[in-house]
């Protein structure tokens, strides 16, 4: 799976969402910038984040995911 690829499934399944997609080697680093954060602890963002990416978690194709999750707030 391609950065592009995953950048446009997050930004398309969570709302209001920009996302910056890195991979290296089999680690993909993802920062995502969302309204849809606010006022949601980490946990719960991470798992919105996770929600999106798990059928490609669970095939193997995505090995592991390095996340930041910011509210437009947090992004500055």
């Amino acid at each position: 799976m391609q950065a592009n690829e995953i950048k446009e499934l997050l930004e398309a399944s969570i709302a209001d969402s920009q996302a910056q997609v890195k991979i290296e080697g089999s680690h993909v680093n993802v920062v995502v910038v969302s309204s849809v954060f606010e006022g949601l602890n980490a946990v719960k963002k991470q798992q919105l984040v996770y929600g999106v990416l798990s059928e490609h978690i669970a095939s193997g194709v995505i090995h592991a995911v390095n996340m930041q999750t910011l509210t437009p707030a947090e992004a500055g």
